[in-house]
């Protein structure tokens, strides 16, 4: 195949193009497709389904601390719907969100390539996705489960009688999907990058991707073999981590967190991919410190392995463990303050444009910075004594969750929507979603840091009357977020019959997957592009395209 330069690339006629969506209609086409981006889509349809689902347990359990008496929801079910909660929104939405979706559809375009490395292994990592979910959604179905999102033995090994067996198991299923996924994307990353397209030129969305694979490979084998080893106990009760029968259940806990913390990771580096995208985007200007940035991803992953047993301060490791990762704890907030401190340098003195993508980012930078903060009292042996399962514990990890990855994740959509679909958005709408979430999210999760500090426990349905003020405020700002939420559902469809046409780059931004036709071509390219320009270099590409930059 012949290759061509970024000028010629630009230039295709979209109308002639056959794009992955006019073509091939049929259910079984898509069923059975090995087109990154129509698997893409699939995992964007299915995360959206079990987001909805998460929502709705969420949404429940707030209405239920309306009040200060267990007046809507028992305890064993309100023990039910925050377990289900944890686990549909950590395992079903959050850990495969950025990467399955917009790493799926934007990551073999971005390196010039036609597909993955892999394509079948691709497609059945939704499958396993899929069986997993299905899984999930009986045990909803037959009963619920009531250990927890962390299956926290001995309860769930001997004294659970819910559904403990089915959930681990479709939490182990959907592993693998995980696993498949990280490998497809490393051997792409390796091997199939456009000529010209070397390290040092690679989106820093790429950079993100690859630091989120490595941890996905590493990581998620030990969840596998915990889960496996529970479901064991529990069927077979040899002694492994329940103490009844000889096991320990501190094993336990260092098994799980040392997939579970570095699992935050697979979930917040990709969001970070995502801010360098589009904070370069609309703002015209190449990442300040971009090998700073590339490589904070790196040592994020690095050590994120490092830093399990800050879980478990109060739950019987030696003092001396306890200084030693409380050290590591605050030492692994300083890559990510690198990229906080870089994403700022670049916006100072920008001419920023104010559009969706970068309202959801600028959020997420700030809510993201405020859930780093928190994180430090956690790292702290005293502070976190005091703290610990409390609603400190609760708003912390939100920030960093749904203030970071899902903001992210928003914002990568509205980002790449034009791109995906080939329509535009109501930007007005948009704009409105935006900043409903930002309001509700914060009004949902800050009260619940004074809750947590006075000393309100998490996972109770009751609670003393003086605490009912702030669950109030934070019930209001639940129902806002549920708003901001919901919006983007209605709009981006809406857009996809009524949407003004995208065109190849309604952003004016760089890299190669603005290069191709909205929606692109089923193998991407009808030629492979040559890169020879540095990653965000605006000057130099908008020379290259032979147009101005306009937004």
């Amino acid at each position: 195949m012949s290759s061509v330069t970024l000028h010629d690339v630009r230039f295709i006629e979209p109308e002639r193009t056959r794009n992955y969506l006019n073509v091939d209609y049929g259910v079984f086409s898509w069923l059975l497709t090995k087109d990154h981006k129509r698997i893409g889509i699939l995992y964007m349809f299915s995360i959206s389904l079990m987001f909805i689902l998460g929502g709705f347990f969420a949404m429940m359990m707030r209405l239920e601390l309306l009040t200060p008496e267990g007046d809507l929801l028992t305890s064993d079910t309100y023990n039910k719907f925050f377990t289900l909660h944890g686990i549909i929104m950590i395992f079903f939405f959050l850990i495969p969100s950025i990467p399955a979706v917009m790493g799926n559809f934007i990551l073999p375009i971005q390196l010039g390539a036609k597909d993955l490395a892999f394509p079948k292994i691709n497609l059945l990592s939704w499958y396993l996705y899929m069986i997993g979910a299905f899984v999930g959604l009986y045990v909803i179905i037959t009963g619920g489960v009531d250990t927890g999102w962390t299956f926290y033995t001995p309860f769930s090994t001997q004294y659970s009688n819910t559904h403990v067996f089915g959930t681990t198991f479709g939490a182990f299923i959907v592993g693998f999907s995980s696993i498949l996924t990280g490998l497809n994307f490393l051997v792409t990353i390796h091997r199939m990058r456009a000529p010209g397209l070397t390290w040092y030129r690679l989106p820093l969305f790429v950079w993100a991707i690859y630091a989120t694979s490595v941890v996905q490979l590493l990581a998620t084998p030990v969840l596998a073999i915990t889960l496996f080893l529970l479901m064991f106990e529990r069927v077979v009760h040899v002694g492994i981590f329940d103490p009844a029968l000889g096991g320990d259940p501190l094993l336990y806990q260092h098994m799980f967190w040392f997939y579970s913390h570095p699992a935050v990771y697979i979930m917040i580096l990709p969001a970070m991919g995502v801010a360098s995208e589009v904070v370069a985007a609309f703002t015209r200007k190449k990442i300040f410190g971009y090998k700073f940035v590339a490589f904070s991803s790196l040592a994020i992953a690095f050590l994120g392995f490092l830093v399990w047993a800050h879980h478990m301060f109060v739950a019987g490791i030696s003092i001396y463990s306890a200084m030693i990762f409380s050290f590591l704890s605050y030492f692994v907030a300083v890559p990510s303050a690198i990229k906080v401190f870089n994403w700022t340098a670049t916006l100072y003195k920008a001419s920023v444009a104010w559009m969706t993508p970068m309202l959801y980012i600028l959020g997420f930078i700030g809510l993201f910075t405020i859930g780093g903060v928190t994180g430090l009292f956690l790292a702290a042996l005293g502070l976190d004594v005091h703290v610990t399962d409390t609603y400190f514990v609760v708003a912390h990890f939100h920030y960093i969750m749904v203030g970071g990855a899902v903001m992210a994740y928003f914002a990568a959509l509205h980002y790449w929507w034009p791109k995906i679909t080939g329509r535009m958005y109501p930007e007005w709408w948009a704009r409105l979603s935006a900043l409903l979430v930002f309001v509700g999210f914060n009004l949902t999760f800050l009260p619940q840091f004074v809750l947590g500090y006075l000393g309100m426990p998490r996972r109770y349905h009751a609670y003393a009357p003086e605490f009912q003020v702030l669950n109030v405020m934070s019930t209001a700002g639940a129902s806002i977020l549920a708003v901001g939420y919901a919006l983007p559902l209605f709009y981006l469809i809406w857009s996809l019959r009524f949407g003004h046409k995208a065109g190849v780059n309604p952003w004016g931004a760089v890299g190669l997957e603005w290069t191709t036709s909205s929606p692109p071509p089923k193998e991407n390219f009808h030629e492979t592009p040559v890169v020879t320009w540095d990653a965000y270099d605006y000057p130099a590409m908008l020379k290259a395209m032979g147009e101005t930059q306009n937004v």
